[in-house]
């Protein structure tokens, strides 16, 4: 994807919706490094938090009058999960692009209203689901493609944190879309879906283990296939010792010891695409029968990616990165494990056969 636009491309005003942790540190950086988009308005009752980051960009409190600004072209929802769906339809009634972070939104009942909206307008509309170009990922799937392990039997996936003490702020409080699975078995769950597609089942356990907590921090799931098995697992009692991936098949194994740097190089302020940008030092390990471990390069990660395949996409010069049926599939899979953990049994994913059928033949526009 260059990162480089054409004359004839339109410049595409974008606001932002929010500006607590996702805004400001991942699409405000992201969105700024992206040629031919352009950070217009931001969405944010504080004002001066904006313009300490960015002096040149209006501000305004009221989301809504910020989506329905004239000049705005490309709407991206970073506010709380509880307000993405409301927002959303809001901005498609305003005949605006969207994208919307994860999750999607609280049920598929709002997701499946608003892919209907946007065909309606004739809206672009995806789910910024940044981590398709994570290092560690990127170079798990690297080694599966090339065959270095055979059949995949069984698949891990961690993405776990050590915060103790819970904290003020709406991720951590019982408000609707808040705890541990809302905001990470999204990333979990969608790397994984465009690997192997959709499971035949999902088992589901959903907990809360923290002194105080107010919502559930630990989380473990099982996708079930006709011949693999994928385990999820996110958690905020984690030190140290996991492997983010660990990947077993017929011929061998892969294992990718820690995550990709993207984020701590965001939140320590580098510039998307500045030198390093996304580089990994930590290698695979490839263990293949009873030769000795071999270590592989792990590929750069680039979540700019995102952006820059967004305004191809809306200048007709490529695809929908994320088309929305697929964040529908990480809605049925998010909700099949919450339903798994309340009951204590397997669950299918409420989806209907027309809407599978396309996700298996790649049509989920």
């Amino acid at each position: 994807m260059s990162n480089v636009t054409s004359p004839t491309d339109k410049m595409l005003n974008v606001a932002l919706i929010g500006y607590g942790f996702a805004g400001k540190t991942f699409h405000a950086p992201l969105l700024s490094a992206t040629p031919g988009l352009r950070l217009f308005v931001v969405a944010s009752r504080d004002a001066q938090k904006v313009h300490a980051d960015l002096p040149d960009v209006m501000v305004i409190a009221d989301p809504q009058q910020a989506i329905a600004h004239p000049e705005v072209d490309l709407v991206v929802i970073a506010s709380p999960n509880m307000t993405h769906a409301s927002l959303a339809r809001y901005a498609l009634e305003k005949n605006k692009h969207v994208v919307v972070d994860k999750p999607f939104t609280l049920d598929m009942q709002e997701a499946r209203e608003l892919i209907e909206l946007a065909k309606l307008r004739q809206c672009q509309l995806t789910v910024f689901h940044n981590r398709r170009w994570d290092s560690d990922y990127l170079g798990v799937r690297q080694v599966i493609e090339q065959g270095h392990i055979g059949r995949v039997v069984q698949f891990e996936s961690h993405i776990d944190r050590f915060r103790p003490q819970v904290r003020e702020r709406w991720r951590e409080q019982n408000v609707p879309g808040g705890g541990v699975w809302f905001d990470i078995g999204p990333h979990l769950i969608d790397q994984v879906l465009q690997l192997f597609g959709l499971p035949e089942s999902v088992q589901g356990n959903i907990a809360t283990l923290r002194d105080d907590s107010k919502i559930n921090d630990w989380a473990h799931v099982v996708l079930n296939y006709p011949t693999l098995r994928v385990v999820l697992h996110c958690s905020m009692l984690v030190a140290g010792g996991i492997s983010r991936f660990s990947v077993h098949g017929t011929k061998g194994s892969v294992i990718k010891q820690r995550a990709d740097c993207q984020e701590s190089q965001l939140v320590g302020g580098m510039t998307p695409g500045s030198a390093g940008w996304g580089e990994d030092s930590d290698a695979l390990t490839l263990y293949v029968g009873d030769e000795t471990p071999r270590q592989l390069p792990t590929p750069a990660g680039d979540q700019r990616q995102f952006y820059l395949q967004v305004r191809d996409a809306l200048n007709g010069k490529g695809a929908n990165p994320v088309p929305p049926l697929q964040s529908l599939a990480v809605m049925a899979v998010l909700e099949a494990a919450v339903q798994a953990s309340e009951s204590g049994q397997n669950h299918s994913l409420e989806m209907s056969e027309t809407e599978m059928a396309a996700l298996r033949i790649g049509r989920a526009d």
